[in-house]
Order: structure tokens, then C-alpha cells, then sequence
């Protein structure tokens, strides 16, 4: 069986740990079409945080307790600069992260596509799933918003990190994404897969800009295996971050249904054939799908696995 996700963040990353224990169960072979509209270039260095989530996750050297960066993280790098003044200052790089930095800059500066740059740091960590950018090309998430009387676009990283999603937003623009193209390998790994789970993840700036590409949203909207997706939203609220803040500017109801809606059927133009939710949201409706409850707390690697098993028994193919 060959499986593709699509994932961004640390709920993408967690929920990857439960795809990747069914696939050593049954020999699946897994690809993670990874979210890149949260890179940025920050202190001459590319930095690709979902990226690194999920490598840093799946190879078991992410911080359990922040959920992001490193285990056992030093900070010695950003106390100097922060000594210097160097702008940003609401940026904080590790020095253990600041090493794959500089290794992804080089490469990248070397003329390596950032899908071969990514294979290269994944030797190291060696995550157990292909893993693959949404795209070789610039394609970031910026925010259209209202600073000191003024409108205008600031990267996501700055809307998320500096403000805290706490100013008056307009939209959000995935800069780029309409002339990039699908990284090498993902058009090839969906017209192969026989499912396509898209993750728990933020649906407006981890899902949305990966289906932002157009070649990557009519491979996955046209494809022949069937696509399911999770829910990241339980009740009202969010599982973890602060997608009811995105939701709120896209002017989408923060539910299960609200989300589901969003991303829409395949029969009426979206990417999903199969909803999962809550066993708590039971009764939750969106037209055109088929929606199934069940637990959706990613509280441990077996719950998650169960999660992605009742998926593939949703679509039919367990």
C-alpha cells in the first residue's frame, strides 16, 4: 500500500508517528508532502520549520515538552545577537537547529532544489517516510494586516511569533504559489498512492498553502486514490495553536464542519472524499463527504495509528 500525507506543523508531525507505526505494520510505504509556506530567510539563513518539525520528530530529536526546535537546545547563538541587537529579535534560532540551517543554506546557495537538500539532512535522521517539500520554489504564507495605522503584508512567521495572531488581519497570500511547481516526486507519489490522508494540521496556513501550488491541489483533487482528512478542530476549539485565529480572518466557522467545508468534496470541486472527526462532534455534517466519528486525540503513537486505521477503513482500504 502506498500512502501520501499531506502535513505541516507539530499536529502534522505527530500525526506522521501514528502513519509511520501502521506502515511498519503492514509494509506500507509512506510519502509526506510537507507544507513550505512557513520558510523564511532569517539572519542569511533558509529555515524551514515544518520541514524541520517533522524531521526532528520522526527521528526522535524534537523537544517533547515545546513541541518544536531540539531536545536539549542551546541558546548561546540568539543571546548574542539578541546582545548585538540584530533584528529580528522576537526570532529565536537554537544552536543545534542553527546547524541544519546552515547546512540547508549552503546546499541550497550550491544550487541543490530543496527536495534534494531535504533528502540529504533526512540521511542523518533518517525519518522512517519519504519526505518531500510541497514545492522546489518560493512559496511563502504572508499576512495582510493593520500595523500603527497602516496596511501591510508581513510573513506569516512575524503575524504568528512576534504578534501572536493578535492584530487586525485582512487575508492571507501565499506568495509565489501560483507559478511553483510541485516539488520532484510528489505529482508521482499521489498518482501512485492508493489513499491520501490529509493531516490534523492548521487547514488555513499548513494544508492551504500546499494546495495552494495548483499542479499539487488537481493531482490530489483528480487523483484515483480516495482522500481523507482529520479534523484539527474537537468541539469549538483547536487541538493545539492557534487555528481558530486563522479560521476567524478566512471568515470560517471554527467546528469540524466549518474546517471540513473548507477544504470541500471532490464532487463539488474540493480535495476530500472522507471527514474524520471527534467522537464528541458526532453529527457533524458536511455535504458531500462522508463523515465519520471517532477519537481523534493523537495522545500517544497508538492512539494516532488507530486514528489512521479508521481512515483507511472510512475510504475501504484497510
Amino acid at each position: 500500500m502506498r500512502i501520501v500525507v499531506l502535513a505541516g506543523g507539530i499536529g502534522g508531525a505527530r500525526f506522521l508517528l501514528g502513519v509511520r507505526a501502521v506502515a511498519r505494520e503492514t509494509g506500507a510505504d509512506v510519502t509526506a508532502v510537507i507544507n513550505v509556506g512557513d520558510d523564511v530567510t532569517l539572519h542569511g539563513l533558509r529555515i524551514c520549520p515544518d520541514l524541520d518539525s517533522v524531521m526532528y520528530t520522526l527521528g526522535g530529536g524534537a523537544d517533547p515538552e515545546r513541541g518544536w526546535g531540539r531536545v536539549g537546545e542551546t541558546w548561546t547563538v540568539k543571546d548574542e545577537l539578541a546582545a548585538y541587537g540584530a533584528e529580528p529579535t522576537w526570532f529565536g534560532l537554537g544552536d543545534k537547529d542553527i546547524a541544519t540551517h546552515l547546512v540547508r543554506t549552503r546546499m541550497l546557495e550550491a544550487g541543490y532544489p530543496l527536495s534534494a537538500v531535504t533528502e540529504a539532512l533526512c540521511d542523518r535522521w533518517q525519518p522512517g517516510v519519504r519526505m518531500l517539500p510541497a514545492s522546489d520554489d518560493r512559496v511563502e504564507t504572508h499576512a495582510v494586516v493593520e500595523v500603527d495605522g497602516a496596511t501591510r503584508a508581513i510573513h506569516f512567521q512575524e503575524w504568528w511569533i512576534r504578534y501572536r495572531a493578535g492584530i487586525p488581519t485582512q487575508r492571507f497570500v501565499f506568495v509565489g504559489a501560483e507559478t511553483a511547481k510541485p516539488a520532484a516526486g510528489v505529482l508521482d507519489a499521489i498518482a501512485a498512492a492508493d489513499v491520501v490522508l490529509v493531516a490534523p494540521s492548521n487547514p488555513v496556513v499548513s494544508i492551504a498553502p500546499i494546495l495552494a501550488v495548483p499542479a499539487v491541489r488537481e493531482a490530489v483533487a483528480t487523483g484515483p486514490a480516495p482522500v481523507a482528512g482529520f479534523s484539527p478542530i474537537i468541539g469549538s476549539a483547536p487541538v493545539r495553536g492557534m487555528a481558530d485565529k486563522c479560521l476567524e480572518v478566512m471568515g470560517v466557522e471554527c467546528s469540524p464542519a466549518g474546517v471540513g467545508g473548507l477544504l470541500g468534496a471532490r464532487s463539488a470541486g474540493g480535495v476530500l472524499d472522507a471527514w474524520l472527526v471527534d467522537e464528541s462532534d458526532a453529527g457533524a455534517q458536511v455535504p458531500g463527504l462522508t463523515v465519520r466519528a471517532v477519537p481523534l486525540w493523537m495522545t500517544d503513537e497508538a492512539a494516532t495509528a488507530t486514528m489512521v486505521r479508521d481512515a483507511l477503513a472510512t475510504v475501504g482500504v484497510a
